[in-house]
């Protein structure tokens, strides 16, 4: 198995860059034959990555909460969003619209660049279980240092994180306009879990396991 030559616009690819054939780690050969083809169909049908969202969660410890910041600010060059709690739970000490959380979202070249550092932590392993039925895509990393290029700071210690991928279609702008906005998009025109699956298995390599 060998992945495609990743030149990549706006997180997709072109219907030049698509296999005739392809052997996958995790879906059988019908199922790819029957995908392969159906994106080199129509270039509208072929999923790109909308956005990459990366996700420190620290609980209730605000200065944890800064090193998180800063953790994600180093790593992904953008600043992050503040997440406040939405309820109060007592047994973790946190209180509602309490900040709790770091998130940073992140889209075209920076995504993709980001997404190369954190499979390369994992890897390049995701579980099957780790997509959804619309493809979208959520794995965790245990130490952020485990990302290429990045050296331990014992100032800031060791973060966890989780990493969701959105997959989308080309049309997908009709939720999100101002004008003649649609409120959904028909579930033919959205992005499989097997899509998912391969699109990621031909652009960066990933192996797919059951667990």
């Amino acid at each position: 198995m060998s992945a495609v030559s990743p030149v990549i616009r706006n997180g997709s690819v072109t219907i030049e860059q698509i296999p005739d054939s392809f052997e996958s780690s995790y879906l059988d050969k019908a199922t790819v034959e029957t995908l392969l083809s159906k994106w080199r169909s129509n270039r509208m049908l072929i999923p790109r990555i909308a956005k990459v969202t990366v996700n420190i969660c620290v609980g209730g410890h605000s200065e944890r909460l800064e090193k998180a910041v800063r953790v994600l600010r180093m790593l992904t060059g953008q600043e992050p969003s503040i997440r406040r709690a939405k309820k109060t739970i007592k047994e973790f000490g946190i209180s509602r619209n309490q900040p709790i959380a770091a998130v940073v979202t992140l889209r075209g070249e920076r995504a993709l660049e980001f997404l190369r550092k954190a499979l390369y932590a994992v890897n390049f392993t995701l579980k099957a279980s780790s997509f959804d039925p619309f493809g979208n895509v959520a794995f965790g990393i245990t130490e952020h240092i485990s990302l290429p290029g990045v050296k331990y700071d014992p100032e800031l210690g060791i973060f966890g994180m989780d990493v969701a991928l959105t997959f989308e279609r080309p049309g997908f702008r009709v939720m999100r306009r101002r004008r003649c906005r649609k409120p959904s998009v028909p579930q033919r025109h959205r992005v499989s879990r097997e899509e998912a699956m391969l699109f990621l298995e031909l652009l960066f390599g990933v192996r797919i396991v059951s667990r």
